[in-house]
């Protein structure tokens, strides 16, 4: 029931071997991984040894575990229920003394999720061996295969993926210490790599297409009335966006993924667009009243003038009727409807002349257009020297 070695200062090595077999779901709001693993420990028995041919060429023999010394090793980052594992009830010994026994788990471990390039994302999350009522100078944990045999074997092993992918598997050995002694740890680096094409699909496509009807509804008449609500639409549709997002990411992430400022950029650009639709749109309607106001002020301004030349001749001119109109000449007559013409030309003219909210409006609009371009590109730069940064 003790640590089986003849000399009690001869250091244990226990080799371990973990075969991923299955992803089968990340928990990104919990940051955690549920995985399921197979983990199978090598050491050696000096006290179980016999020679094959003194026992009928005997070369396997199935030990109860209860009846040996079995290494305790834990997982470090496990938080998992104790349910999850399953363990053999026999440990296999070899004639030299070599001897392993397995068990399988579904593991539910923590791991510190970088969600900056969601969905586009790797994470490396370590699963850790060690062993906690043995010190480093008797017991150590070693690796019984390299990292690229690990890598093929679970790849080979794998029944289900789901959303992530096997990326790879890197091997660590170490040290750690409880503040008295220190304990062997190996652990077992695992990349995973999300699978974005239903993101593509379902966010970032639609997001995009978004974006290019509200650039689209620059070409939308203000006179139409249907521009400032086509615009009030697309907010709407970009924050129900912000709303699945918020769903799927954790609230305690420090840096926001690009996707999540790609949104409020977008919604950002959008809202700032439905204002100034409310600007132009205040604008134009600017226009009506002030040709209102100068008709009335040109109207009055006539008038006057007319009574002050009536008073300076003295007399009031008389009025033309159908049958003055009769005695006139054909040129005097054409003379006469030239002149109605040319007075209704310069008051059709004088009620179009007052446009300057208008000028204002199209220059407003033309600048906050080539401003809108100008942000976006600015950001999508901004955001693509963070990524190769990282």
């Amino acid at each position: 029931m003790i640590r089986p070695v003849k000399n009690w200062t001869t250091t244990t090595k226990v080799d371990l071997e973990m075969v991923l077999y299955g992803i089968l779901g990340v928990d990104e709001k919990c940051q955690t991984v549920t995985v399921h693993i197979w983990v199978t420990k090598y050491w050696t028995n000096e006290f179980l040894r016999w020679n094959q041919s003194d026992f009928c060429g005997i070369n396997e023999v199935s030990v109860p575990k209860a009846k040996l010394w079995i290494p305790e090793i834990v997982i470090q980052q496990d938080a998992s229920n104790g349910d999850s594992i399953y363990e053999g009830p026999w440990a296999i010994v070899y004639p030299n003394g070599y001897m392993f026994t397995f068990f399988r788990q579904t593991l539910t471990f923590t791991c510190r999720f970088n969600l900056y390039k969601f969905p586009f994302d790797l994470q490396r999350c370590n699963i850790t061996f060690v062993s906690i009522d043995t010190d480093v100078n008797s017991l150590v944990l070693g690796s019984a295969k390299n990292d690229s045999v690990l890598m093929v074997t679970s790849t080979q092993f794998m029944i289900t993926q789901g959303e992530w992918g096997l990326k790879g598997i890197e091997l660590v050995s170490g040290n750690i210490t409880n503040g008295w002694r220190y304990h062997s740890t190996l652990s077992y680096i695992v990349t995973l790599e999300r699978k974005p094409f239903l993101y593509v699909i379902n966010f970032l496509i639609p997001l995009v297409y978004l974006l290019f009807l509200d650039l689209a509804s620059f070409s939308i008449s203000v006179d139409s009335g249907e521009k400032f609500g086509f615009k009030v639409t697309v907010l709407l549709s970009i924050s129900v966006l912000l709303l699945i997002l918020k769903d799927i990411l954790p609230s305690t992430e420090v840096d926001l993924p690009v996707i999540a400022n790609l949104c409020v950029a977008v919604f950002t650009l959008v809202w700032l667009s439905v204002l100034e639709s409310m600007l132009v749109s205040f604008l134009l309607n600017l226009d009506p009243c002030c040709g209102k106001e100068s008709k009335i002020i040109y109207m009055k301004k006539d008038i006057k003038v007319q009574k002050e030349a009536d008073e300076e001749n003295g007399q009031a001119k008389p009025e033309q009727s159908f049958f003055s109109l009769g005695k006139l000449g054909d040129v005097e007559l054409l003379k006469l409807i030239l002149e109605e013409v040319k007075a209704a030309r310069q008051e059709a003219g004088s009620q179009k002349k007052p446009r300057c909210y208008r000028t204002v409006a199209t220059i407003i609009d033309n600048l906050f257009f080539v401003g809108y371009l100008l942000t976006f590109a600015a950001f999508v730069v901004y955001i693509y020297v963070g990524w190769i940064d990282i």
